[in-house]
């Protein structure tokens, strides 16, 4: 007897969201994308906001709840997506963030070597379609903006893309930062096609004004915060000191998830050769598939089981940074609009020398540069564009006439340094 796979999922952000299709329910129960119940959306913004515990599983389901709606409103005003491209554009937003690996952004690039999330959910997919005989050549195809309806992609990787209306509204909700509030369900409703475009009605363009706001807000406020920042240069440090200990052949504690990439080193090349334009097609061969594999087994436990042995591990570095995370001890952190100063720098790794007895390689570990950067419009890269009576297109940068949104356009730049706290009292003024 075949089991119902029409099913109804109850979300504190938009109700219930309705599982209608089959393949989409057998995606779903896949263990690649489970996987995602066990990955923060927002690393480890839960230091700072305490409610900032959804996961990418949550985050994946608002946004495929959300591409629905906006395939249902695009038809009623008479663009044309047959059942068959739903069923693609569906199964491709459920799965745009599959490759996340633990607390998403934060570890970025640093367990695989040169290859971001995208790159990995790409590798996910086509490892799915292999599995279903190709049942994901047209989600494939939408995903990675080679069909020939543009829009549809323009769904799940755009300016107003599906991904984007979920995580802000959902990463609101969750955090409490009502800076963030949008009309995700208005802005949608406001959609429209021309020239194989995605647009706004004219009607909404108030709800694009407010959206572009409050996402240079949340950046700021949420995942651009200080305190965020410093959280995840600390984790990210760990996973740094770890490497390097198993690669000098130090004996090490980590779950066997982990332990696979700490000892054995994975980077792009290993699934795409050579090729770094991003779109060429990955090479799912039984060693890519078993890399791949063992990337899916991992998740933010691995990362918090093994830092809480490292907390007594006999490497001075490793243990003080793991215990500075299991105990939320972070680094303290400055930021500023220049680059600081050589001798600034200097002087705080004096400091820190002094502090814990470290040589100078170690203190890169605990005192540590870098730069964080906003906009919340990208007109350069493609606009959103507002749709008025008689087919008139305008940019929102030159429809909008109560925001300057040049100013939400440009990039801005800082820069960001931390250090232990400890160590403040030794710092040459």
């Amino acid at each position: 007897m075949t089991a119902n796979k029409k099913k109804i999922i109850n979300d504190p952000v938009y109700g219930f969201i309705t599982i209608s299709s089959s393949g989409h329910f057998d995606i779903i129960e896949h263990p690649y994308f489970q996987r995602l119940r066990r990955i923060k959306q927002l690393g480890l913004t839960s230091f700072v906001y305490p409610g900032a515990t959804h996961t990418r599983f949550q985050h994946a389901l608002g946004s495929y709840h959300l591409m629905g709606l906006a395939i249902q409103v695009l038809r009623s005003k008479g663009i044309n997506i047959s059942p068959e491209e739903e069923e693609a554009a569906m199964a491709a937003i459920l799965l745009h963030d599959v490759g996340h690996g633990p607390f998403s952004h934060a570890l970025e690039e640093s367990i695989i070597d040169d290859l971001n999330h995208e790159d990995l959910s790409l590798l996910f997919i086509h490892a799915l379609n292999e599995e279903s005989g190709g049942n994901l050549d047209l989600a494939i195809e939408i995903f990675t903006g080679n069909y020939h309806k543009k829009f549809l992609h323009q769904l799940i990787s755009g300016q107003l893309d599906m991904d984007r209306l979920d995580y802000l509204k959902r990463d609101s909700f969750f955090t409490g930062v009502t800076e963030g509030v949008i009309g995700s369900d208005r802005i949608v409703r406001m959609l429209n096609v021309v020239d194989d475009d995605l647009v706004v009605d004219s009607k909404g363009i108030y709800s694009i004004e407010k959206f572009l706001i409050a996402r240079r807000l949340m950046y700021w406020q949420v995942y651009l915060h200080k305190t965020v920042i410093a959280s995840e240069v600390l984790l990210l440090n760990i996973l740094r000191r770890a490497k390097q200990l198993a690669l000098d052949g130090q004996e090490l504690f980590s779950t066997p998830a982990l332990g696979r990439f700490l000892h054995h080193p994975v980077s792009r090349k290993d699934f795409f050769g050579n090729d770094n334009s991003g779109r060429a097609i990955p090479k799912i061969t039984p060693g890519s598939r078993e890399n791949l594999d063992a990337f899916a087994s991992l998740d933010d436990n691995d990362i918090i089981a093994s830092a809480k042995v490292w907390a007594d591990h006999p490497d001075k570095v490793l243990s003080l940074l793991s215990s500075n995370l299991i105990n939320r001890n972070l680094y303290r952190i400055e930021i500023r609009n220049e680059k600081y100063p050589t001798e600034y720098i200097a002087n705080i790794r004096i400091g820190v020398k002094d502090q814990y007895g470290l040589n100078e390689k170690d203190l890169d570990y605990l005192v540590y540069t870098g730069s964080i950067s906003n906009n919340a419009y990208r007109s350069e890269d493609e606009q959103i564009k507002i749709l008025y009576h008689g087919g008139i297109l305008k940019d929102i940068t030159k429809a909008s006439d109560i925001l300057d949104v040049s100013v939400l356009s440009k990039t801005v730049k800082k820069y960001f340094l931390c250090y232990p706290k400890e160590a403040m009292g030794n710092i040459p003024i």
